[in-house]
């Protein structure tokens, strides 16, 4: 049997604060989901390419989360350390269908 897609609902938006981080269990997985002052909402892993730290704990500025132990800089909607840093975090599809939030995860 091969992987699929599954979606897994996880709240409604107004459960989400605003600019912070809130870390949805699914699985054995911690996201962190981010919605943004605009509206947009984001979904990581929630651990840092560098040592594993929690993204949740960041600040959030513009469509960017700022790890919280070391200050790297990373993409909210590709999961990209920006330089001088390298890394990536591992982003999830994120979708909002009648103010009721999802994530389309993987599954083997």
């Amino acid at each position: 049997m091969g992987d699929f897609t599954k979606t897994i609902t996880i709240g409604r938006v107004e459960e989400f604060p605003v600019q912070l981080g809130r870390v949805v269990q699914i699985g054995e997985e911690q996201v962190c989901v981010f919605r943004l002052s605009d509206g947009s909402m984001y979904a990581l892993e929630d651990k840092s390419p560098y040592r594993g730290g929690p993204l949740s704990e960041g600040i959030v500025s513009g469509k960017y989360v700022y790890d919280p132990l070391y200050d790297w800089k990373i993409c909210l909607e590709s999961g990209q350390v920006q330089a001088p840093d390298t890394g990536q975090v591992k982003t999830y599809p994120l979708q909002v269908i009648d103010n009721i939030v999802s994530i389309n995860m993987e599954c083997r």
